[in-house]
């Protein structure tokens, strides 16, 4: 039924749009799939538009680094997409990005696929039987260990952004996603009773769990300081940049501290997670902590802790009897 609606309301903003404008997302079968996609990104309102926006550009590189599919570079028709190419493609997507993040393009790029088949803009999906699989128990993304976190914390460099280091720093100790950590106001904030309270971006509106409570400590509350006006809840904690700039931050200032890791900003997360998890914290108080729905998301930190207790004993000298 929420599919439906979902369905229902986007025709309704699109004779909108038509009746306002005369733009409307192309019904044409002899579109420019190109021109198609992008039209979907302009009328896309999700949070992960930039997602949208990565998966419309990794397929048009793909096609022109592929030497069957080059012709096709700059012009192709939605019922030109076969299944062969979309196994071609899916190939491509994993010589590019490993794991969750050539699944999570995949995805974003089926999105625009299903929807012209559902608009009769393509006869049959290409994407059918052709998936990406991963192991979505096993944590892929580098972390910070704690003495890491110190040594990051000890750094600083030459035009360093303290409000991007301050934000980062507050997720590695709560767990935050990027997409909330933004948007924080000091309406967020319960300082009688030390506690964060907000929605999640990524759930709201679509589980009872995206609402976080998150207790905090006096570090962290002198980390983010007091309000400075009285409208507390337009206030933002953090004035941060783009994603893209703070991730170049972030990975300036790793470097800067000598540590040989690929980090970006969602590494906070796990780190916090994998962090508190091998400080003996229960897995269900780490799920609510997170704001997971369940115990299934939040298992795959268990495994990186056993992952890096396997990598300790292995760096022990070798053993010969």
């Amino acid at each position: 039924m929420l599919a439906l609606a979902e369905k229902i309301r986007f025709e309704k903003e699109q004779q909108f749009k038509e009746s306002q404008t005369g733009y409307r997302i192309m019904q044409n079968k002899d579109v420019n799939f190109y021109d198609y996609f992008q039209s979907y990104i302009d009328n896309y309102t999700k949070k992960d538009i930039r997602m949208m926006q990565i998966a419309l550009k990794r397929f048009q590189d793909f096609m022109k680094d592929n030497k069957t599919y080059s012709i096709y570079e700059h012009r192709i028709k939605p019922n030109q997409l076969t299944k062969d190419m979309m196994t071609d493609f899916v190939e491509y997507l994993q010589s590019r990005s490993k794991g969750e993040g050539a699944r999570s393009i995949y995805q974003r790029f089926k999105k625009v696929v299903n929807y012209a088949v559902e608009h009769g803009v393509m006869s049959n999906n290409p994407c059918n039987g052709v998936s990406i699989k991963v192991d979505g128990q096993r944590l892929r993304k580098a972390v910070l260990s704690p003495s890491e976190i110190v040594q990051l914390i000890n750094t600083h460099y030459r035009y360093e952004n303290p409000q991007v280091r301050n934000a980062f720093i507050f997720c590695l100790y709560t767990g935050l996603r990027f997409c909330d950590v933004k948007d924080l106001t000091y309406g967020n904030v319960d300082y009688q009773n030390k506690l964060l309270k907000f929605e999640q971006h990524k759930t709201k509106g679509h589980s009872r769990n995206s609402g976080v409570v998150i207790p905090m400590n006096d570090g962290l509350l002198s980390l983010i300081g007091s309000p400075k006006t009285d409208n507390i809840n337009e206030e933002l904690i953090f004035e941060l940049p783009t994603y893209e700039s703070c991730c170049k931050s972030v990975k300036r200032w790793v470097k800067r501290a000598g540590i040989n890791k690929h980090i970006s900003w969602h590494c906070a997360r796990h780190s916090f997670a994998t962090n508190i998890l091998d400080n003996g914290a229960n897995i269900v108080t780490v799920a609510n902590l997170l704001g997971h729905s369940g115990l299934k998301h939040t298992e795959k930190y268990l495994r990186a802790i056993d992952d890096r207790k396997r990598e300790a004993i292995n760096s022990l000298p070798e053993l010969k009897i």
